[in-house]
């Protein structure tokens, strides 16, 4: 990434705090504010609140597996590539601020659903769009962040392929 490594450590750090904290912030209002009885509507039914403990993975993969191997799974396995992609961010002087954010984006995603399968067991889950029957799982602000995360990446992977091509 263009520039120092004081201002990449900078960038990495204050995303990570902002969106891990506001991951946890609507967290605990969603769990202070709704119930499991039934979600609220907004805009027609297009943005549903509703509670959901989800102690699977991305729309409840693997809810199913006993408790202690979702543990290996979801804590372990996941707090290993946590933190190996918190290393790549800083170790790497190649990438690009636009990787560099999705990295850090998907990282904040991840600690704050490790946080409180960490806490709780389970990730709390509250947010759901949709128009009709066309809807999306039941999801939560980190899962936002990973998406996000993901999509940066694809574009810079774009980006660079591009840039390679009219290069040569």
């Amino acid at each position: 990434m263009a520039g120092s490594g004081f201002r990449r450590m900078a960038l990495v750090s204050t995303l990570l705090f902002l969106m891990v904290g506001c991951d946890q912030a609507t967290k605990v209002i969603a769990r202070d504010a709704l119930d499991e009885s039934g979600p609220l509507s907004y805009l027609s039914g297009t943005i549903r609140l509703q509670l959901v403990e989800n102690p699977g993975a991305f729309l409840s993969l693997g809810a199913g597996l006993s408790e202690p191997m979702r543990f290996w799974i979801f804590s372990v396995a996941v707090a290993v590539f946590l933190a190996a992609s918190l290393w790549t961010v800083f170790r790497r002087n190649d990438l690009d601020r636009l990787t560099t954010i999705g990295i850090t984006l998907m990282v904040a995603g991840g600690v704050g659903n490790l946080i409180d399968r960490l806490a709780r067991g389970t990730v709390t889950d509250f947010l759901n769009l949709g128009v009709g029957s066309l809807r999306t799982g039941i999801f939560n602000v980190a899962d936002i962040a990973i998406v996000v995360g993901c999509c940066l990446m694809i574009l810079s992977t774009f980006r660079e392929s591009r840039a390679r091509e009219q290069k040569a």
